[in-house]
């Protein structure tokens, strides 16, 4: 008798596969919101001195890119980073989201695989904006290290950035019998491109020079539709 065929899955990677955002604007958003005008003016210059580091690191380290943008978030207290988060997604992100993006997962999902994102935000951003995506079965995200009651402007290990993912994805295949030959991967940024090469159909979506230009090389399908 034939063996079952094992699982398959698709990752998708949130910022610029399935929203046109990455996670300065989310942190530019809490900062404008701090209360008191001293707390506002610290962490708006936080975001102002992260952003454009943030921009060039994008393109090789996310993980420290992502360590100096949430310092921002230092002193914040949780509930208050909570009711913001609800806010920015239902005003603002939730109008991101990229229709592109929600198809490639529609049908990614009729074809039978696992739906898996992976994503810079942190957890506050990230868990509501899943009710509007809907079809997701796991998602890793960033998640802030908060100590009696406040952030502290770090991130928990571990920190989500992209040359990572590839282990991560491993990792998660062989706890659920996942077969990555058969697997997906729809990224956008260079740091991805390992997760690009641990899978069998990967696919470089909306992407930056460095993902483009290895793409090209690689010989991978390339779909842009961020417009």
């Amino acid at each position: 008798m034939a063996s079952e065929p094992e699982a398959t899955a698709a990752f998708f990677r949130i910022e610029g596969v399935l929203v046109r955002a990455d996670a300065v604007p989310a942190t530019a958003y809490f900062a404008l919101h701090r209360q008191g005008f001293r707390e506002r003016a610290l962490g708006l210059g936080q975001v102002a001195l992260s952003a454009p580091v943030y921009r060039v690191l994008g393109q090789s380290d996310r993980v420290l890119a992502n360590r100096l943008l949430y310092l921002a978030l230092r002193g914040m207290s949780e509930d208050r980073i909570a009711e913001l988060a609800e806010e920015y997604v239902q005003d603002m992100l939730r109008e991101r989201i990229l229709e592109g993006g929600v198809e490639l997962m529609r049908k990614a999902r009729q074809a039978g695989h696992r739906i898996v994102l992976i994503g810079d935000g942190v957890s506050q951003v990230v868990d509501p904006l899943l009710k509007h995506l809907r079809q997701v079965d796991d998602c890793i995200c960033n998640r802030l290290e908060i100590r009696d009651g406040y952030a502290t402007g770090k991130l928990l290990e571990p920190v989500v950035g992209g040359h990572d993912s590839a282990r991560w994805a491993r990792s998660y295949a062989a706890e659920r019998g996942i077969d990555l030959d058969r697997s997906l991967a729809y990224v956008a940024h260079g740091p991805d491109l390992l997760l690009m090469t641990a899978v069998g159909k990967p696919c470089a979506v909306n992407s930056d020079f460095t993902l483009r230009r290895a793409a090209r090389e690689a010989d991978w399908p390339m779909l842009d539709y961020d417009v």
